[in-house]
């Protein structure tokens, strides 16, 4: 098989959420496929930890970067003297305009900003809700990273379920595992000027992460003013951004607690292996998430657990964290108090949490995409 894939959203350089994935299963998919024939296409030379090109994995350089799937992708698409079997879109777009021949393959997170429009900027909603629907209309296949987000799609657009392949996420085992010393956990926290108890939060800035609320949680949570929150994330810079953050970054002050809680901004992954280790849990309150990477990799670091008992996140997690109500002010008060005060609780988290990350790797991932390229090519 011919298989193109858009690799816009994997070359950047601080990947997070969708360019993580897009550039783990880039990745993945070049390790264990020798079969097939791929085309990576960019708006730019590949960056130097994407695959190296060889026979049957190449890259292709194309223009405008601005209108990419509107016009340069279709483009490419008609003009190639040799049309691919197969596109592979690892967002949320396929081009609006191909040849029919070419079985089309999209990748759709969740739908999060269908049921919290409120949390988007107009221009981005417009863009997700319309786009999106054409995508999933159109494709002759779709990979989703959940089962909650499976059954969300159905629901939404009213498609047959076969339709969608669920294909779960990973996390780099090599990095997330229980590895740092005592003194590279000090030496990275002494860097980041933290304290020797602090919970912790990693994800983009934005409203669905439901981090006001949490941040006001926090602040009910005393221990003698000892306890930190430490959030990893970023505002803006390249690749995946925050959105409407203006009044989450203020909160830490109205609240009177702008000493006990850090904003980090973009963290590397060696940075966040040892943050991860050095804290006493690890909390993810969102009001919806497609999946929750940084969920799993806390899980691999010996890291407890405290999530939202919303979308996939009960998924991801299983019987080895913490769920709370995210809407509860109270109840993510009492899981940070209890993870945070119980050593056998933490213990007990710590050794479920392990086992439960092991279910999960980018291979198994970029294994059921192939099988779903393998299934459309016989139709």
């Amino acid at each position: 098989m011919k298989i193109w894939i858009d690799g816009y959203e994997a070359n950047v350089l601080q990947r997070l959420g969708s360019s993580q994935v897009a550039f783990e299963l880039l990745r993945s998919l070049e390790k264990i496929d020798r079969e097939n024939d791929y085309t990576i296409l960019l708006p730019a030379p590949p960056l130097g930890d994407l695959p190296k090109t060889r026979v049957g994995w190449q890259y292709k350089i194309l223009k405008p970067k601005r209108l990419w799937t509107r016009i340069t992708l279709p483009l490419a698409l008609y003009t190639a003297r040799q049309k691919p079997d197969i596109f592979f879109s690892p967002t949320h777009y396929i081009p609006r305009f191909a040849p029919t021949k070419i079985k089309k393959v999209v990748t759709v997170f969740d739908l999060s900003f269908l049921h919290f429009p409120e949390m988007f900027i107009k221009k981005d909603l417009w863009q997700l809700k319309n786009w999106t629907k054409f995508s999933v209309m159109n494709a002759d296949r779709i990979i989703t990273i959940s089962r909650f987000s499976q059954d969300d799609i159905v629901k939404q657009y009213g498609l047959a379920r076969e339709k969608i392949t669920v294909a779960y996420p990973g996390y780099d085992s090599e990095k997330f595992k229980i590895q740092n010393s005592k003194l590279k956990i000090l030496k990275i926290r002494k860097k980041y000027n933290i304290g020797d108890s602090y919970i912790i939060y990693i994800g983009t800035i934005q409203p669905r992460k439901n981090l006001e609320r949490f941040i006001e949680a926090f602040s009910l949570v005393a221990e003698g003013g000892k306890l930190e929150l430490v959030i990893v994330g970023k505002t803006s810079g390249e690749g995946k951004q925050g959105w409407m953050y203006e009044d989450i970054l203020k909160a830490p002050k109205e609240l009177g607690i702008e000493d006990r809680v850090k904003f980090l901004g973009f963290v590397s992954t060696d940075d966040l292996s040892a943050l991860l280790q050095g804290a006493r849990a690890y909390i993810q309150p969102s009001l919806w998430e497609g999946f929750g990477i940084p969920v799993l990799e806390a899980m691999a670091s010996g890291t407890p657990v405290i999530v939202s008992n919303t979308s996939s996140l009960p998924e991801v997690v299983g019987k080895a964290g913490l769920l709370i109500d995210p809407y509860s002010l109270d109840q993510i008060e009492q899981a940070i108090r209890t993870i945070v005060f119980d050593k056998k609780l933490q213990q007990k988290y710590s050794k479920e949490g392990i086992i439960q990350a092991k279910k999960f790797s980018w291979d198994k991932m970029a294994k059921e995409v192939l099988k779903v390229f393998e299934e459309i090519s016989n139709i």
